[in-house]
């Protein structure tokens, strides 16, 4: 029987063909089947297959998975794929699992031969660098495309999609769900604000921001928090500020996401000139957030959510 299972909030549809057997009174010879035990995970991921999610189709659970991208690394793993995964890009550096395979390809410069290598059923990339999806499926090595997420729900159709091609469906919307529990919680938790409170959040020291269309941006949007670089240059979702347009906003909360790639810390921010003086430094709001759960959009992200919640409530505590 063909079976369609509709997963997720994002709305992700997948054909599974399968055959049920049960229980027959009649007895018969040709009734009686022989079946193998086997654990129940193995049997839900054997009957969800062929499958198709993400814009391609797997015949067979993958078993040789290669991620050339973090996020992605990050998603398999919370969904219990990572015993599948053979290999992971140079800047898969968590879990610790990923890491220990001391594979470190490269995602933005790939080398299709190392890959085609480890003899991969599926190759998870966040973008298809100088061509690599095409010279890959000409090997016929099947090619997931997860492109930055534009929103939560983006992030958590990936997740469910990554879910259903490797055989972990059922764990992959466990998670989302509480995912979208434990922010929502969040959320609610920090409450609605009690008057305006303004953020610059920095991408490097050169005063590269984000505004609020950005997957980041929604996020702190949905604290009520007001973007400085909102009013930045139009049409750019990635705008670079000036120092002298940062102190101008004096934004009441300063957060850091370039604390390993640029080594920016509370005290850095403070020297730099006329910083002092902003409402962020003074009432020590500025915020270290590790660059890495920043900038990915896979499971860690609650604990970025967590770290925004924190820091507002200690924000209001001391206006």
């Amino acid at each position: 029987m063909k079976r369609i299972v509709r997963i997720g909030s994002a709305g992700l549809f997948i054909s599974v063909f399968g055959f049920l057997g049960g229980c027959s009174g009649s007895g018969t010879t040709a009734d009686t089947t022989v079946v193998e035990t086997v654990a129940p995970e193995a049997t839900i991921a054997l009957a969800a297959f062929p499958v198709t999610a993400g814009g391609i189709t797997l015949d067979a659970q993958p078993m040789r998975i290669v991620s050339l991208s973090p996020t992605h690394t990050e998603m398999l793993y919370a969904i219990g794929a990572g015993d599948q995964v053979v290999a992971v890009d140079e800047y898969s550096n968590f879990p610790a699992e990923a890491v220990a395979l001391g594979t470190k390809l490269s995602g933005f410069e790939p080398n299709v031969e190392a890959i085609a290598g480890y003899k991969p059923d599926l190759v998870v990339v966040s973008y298809d660098p100088g061509g690599l999806v095409d010279q890959l499926k000409a090997l016929n090595i099947p090619v997931y495309i997860g492109n930055g997420a534009a929103s939560l729900d983006q992030a958590y159709e990936q997740i469910e999609q990554l879910g259903a091609l490797t055989g972990h469906l059922d764990t992959a919307v466990q998670l989302t769900g509480q995912m979208q529990a434990e922010i929502q919680a969040a959320v609610a938790q920090a409450g609605a604000l009690s008057e305006p409170v303004s953020y610059y959040y920095e991408l490097d020291n050169t005063y590269y921001s984000v505004t609020s269309k950005t997957f980041i941006g929604q996020i702190f949007s949905m604290f009520g928090l007001i973007n400085i670089a909102d009013t930045a240059e139009a049409g750019n979702d990635y705008p670079q500020l000036s120092s002298e347009v940062i102190v101008s906003s004096n934004p009441t909360m300063i957060f850091l996401a370039d604390t390993k790639c640029c080594g920016q810390t509370p005290e850095t921010v403070a020297a730099c000139d006329g910083w002092a003086k902003l409402d962020a430094v003074i009432n020590k709001n500025v915020i270290e957030l590790d660059d890495d759960i920043a900038s990915r959009w896979g499971p860690r992200v609650v604990e970025l959510v967590t770290s925004i919640r924190q820091a507002i409530s200690l924000a209001t505590a001391t206006k």
